[in-house]
């Protein structure tokens, strides 16, 4: 969707909005975390993120990366910085047609800094010298298609000598066809009054949302405002000297003045305001606290995941539940599918149903992160006592999860989850039961407002083959538990009688069919069960492979198997655990595979 509508929709219900940037890290662990922040933040309710491009388009490729996963894998509307420098024609259409084949609906056009180690700007060969240039380029180009924002400057461009040649060249800029305005960061709001009164005296009649950049350090402050050449009010540097060296306390005073500068323009009829998060989460987050914004429940999560942005698969409503921890694995393995007929995922069966791409199967660490968190277990029962403690929180990650913690609902099952890791059941992916829940609950909630949500109580697990045969004897004796079970050979265990998918979630909304997004189905996941092995080798290869350690992973991998299992009556919330529980195990690997 493009930032401008949103934006008219929030000024038609008469309600506060906000937008996060963020920029591009320069490791991959730091690219990782940083999509993990910009997931978890969503959830803050912003109308759209966007991500900067370096001085000198040095990060530009990285910044279109980020933007096509953010919006095609995470769901994030975005909004992707495209500057003139160092940046031909050439370039600028690659950029263009990047960011429309992912989704991306949103540029903020921008001239640019000069590149590093040059003090004066100046464009390339068959590049554009103003933003205004680039403005009616994309114009020209798209037509209509993207919503595109300009940069203000409330005190003046630092090239600039002439406020009046200031207004004139923003006014081009917008009569060039942008659409919005994100002003440079401030802290003199009076002087930021002014300012949207002159624009609007000169017929800039567009949007304009102030950037808001809270103080996150003194130094950090003192650097960049002395860069962006920023007047600072008296007061704001009288309240910072007595506390300046206290890190805690300038964070503390930081938020409590975006707080007060967003009020005072709240106060003057401006509802938009746009964050500069410079990467971090709790200062802008405590910030929307104490401002008191509310969040839509049901603008959050139309679905139990982000819905993909991009364009052939927005009608995509509906996903198998293996790849819930792994979301970019499951994008990457159907991103070459032409549409999701009626809704659904896809056939499996199809060719379109891919083999993983470079990223798909890895650990997103490095080895020395790796051995960092989890050691050098030397037995099954190291393992299991790893994977209990990552549901303990106390362990940051396991291979199976993109995710840095567990989701919400899990809470209600941890201590469940905790027990079947320590007995043998390594777990990779849980649901509890849900029975009619409203749809704008914060836990399980998704959705329309006015709507009830359900969830079969789901598990899925590693299993040795002795217990696995114990499992499934006593799963013989419940007739409302299906499974699937499958080694790294592809033997393949079940009780299920059909290969068709069984809804794990589903929701009942007013107006509406019941919507089922989240389901098990075998031939998917016979698709999955090739990565979850290797993530096994993955793991491995960070020891020396005649170790105990790798031998220990590579004899799990081998010959223990991936199970999945749903319990059927949803209205029975521990009928699951109740059924494992029962279960006798023997944690450890077989006698015969443990020597190898």
């Amino acid at each position: 969707m493009k930032v401008i509508d949103k934006i008219h929709r929030a000024k038609e219900e008469g309600r506060p909005f906000w937008s996060f940037e963020y920029f591009p890290p320069k490791t991959t662990a730091g690219v990782m975390n940083l999509l993990d922040r910009m997931e978890r933040m969503y959830n803050l309710g912003p109308e759209f993120v966007d991500i900067t491009w370096n001085a000198g388009g040095s990060s530009s490729d990285l910044t279109s990366e980020l933007i096509a996963t953010a919006q095609s894998v995470y769901g994030l509307e975005t909004c992707m910085h495209l500057t003139c420098t160092n940046m031909p024609k050439q370039k600028i259409d690659i950029a263009l047609k990047a960011a429309k084949a992912c989704g991306n609906q949103n540029i903020l056009a921008l001239r640019g800094d000069p590149p590093r180690g040059e003090e004066r700007w100046e464009s390339c060969e068959n590049g554009f010298a103003y933003a205004s240039d680039l403005v009616a380029y994309i114009r020209e180009q798209y037509g209509d298609y993207f919503s595109i924002g300009v940069a203000g400057y409330p005190e003046g461009h630092l090239d600039s000598t002439d406020k009046e040649e200031d207004f004139k060249w923003l006014k081009f800029k917008v009569d060039q066809g942008a659409d919005f305005i994100v002003t440079q960061l401030f802290y003199d709001t009076e002087l930021f009054k002014d300012w949207v009164q002159e624009c609007r005296k000169r017929g800039i009649h567009v949007p304009i949302l102030p950037g808001i950049m809270p103080i996150q350090s003194y130094g950090g402050f003192v650097r960049m405002t002395s860069i962006c050449r920023t007047s600072v009010p008296e007061s704001i540097l009288e309240a910072l000297e007595p506390i300046k060296d206290d890190d805690q306390a300038v964070k503390d005073y930081g938020v409590k003045l975006a707080v007060q500068m967003c009020r005072e323009i709240q106060e003057a009829g401006t509802q938009g305001f746009h964050f500069y998060t410079l990467n971090l989460e709790k200062s802008t987050r405590l910030i929307l606290e104490g401002l008191e914004f509310v969040v839509p429940r049901e603008n959050i999560r139309s679905l139990p995941w982000n819905p993909s942005l991009s364009k052939k698969r927005e009608k995509e409503n509906v996903r198998p539940i293996f790849w819930k921890n792994r979301i970019k694995s499951y994008v990457a393995r159907t991103e070459a599918w032409d549409e999701f007929p009626n809704g659904r995922w896809g056939d499996s069966r199809s060719p379109a149903f891919g083999e993983l791409d470079g990223y798909g199967t890895s650990l997103k660490l490095s080895s020395k992160d790796a051995l960092a968190i989890w050691g050098h277990p030397e037995s099954a029962e190291d393992v299991s006592s790893l994977f209990a403690k990552y549901c303990q929180g106390l362990v940051k990650s396991i291979p199976w999860s993109d995710e840095r913690s567990l989701y919400p609902e899990t809470e209600a099952i941890r201590g469940q989850l905790v027990n079947l890791n320590e007995r043998g059941y390594l777990t990779i992916n849980s649901q509890p039961a849900v029975n009619g829940v409203r749809s704008d609950d914060k836990v399980h909630g998704w959705g329309p407002k006015n709507g009830y949500v359900y969830q079969k109580a789901y598990l899925e697990f590693f299993i040795s083959p002795e217990n696995l045969n114990q499992l499934v004897k006593r799963i013989e004796e419940e007739p409302q538990i299906t499974y699937y079970a499958v080694n790294k050979r592809g033997d393949l265990r079940t009780n299920s009688h059909t290969d068709g998918p069984n809804a794990v979630t589903w929701g009942v909304f007013v107006g509406k069919e019941i919507v089922q997004p989240t389901i098990v189905e075998v031939v998917s996941f016979m698709a999955w069960k090739d990565e979850a092995f290797e993530l096994w080798s993955e793991w491995s290869k960070i020891y020396d492979h005649e170790s105990t350690s790798a031998k220990v992973i590579n004899s799990i991998r081998d010959e223990w198997y991936l199970i999945n299992i749903v319990h059927n009556d949803f209205q029975d919330q521990d009928g699951l655990f109740r059924v494992l529980d029962s279960v006798p195990t023997t944690n450890g690997v077989p006698p015969s595979t443990a020597s190898r």
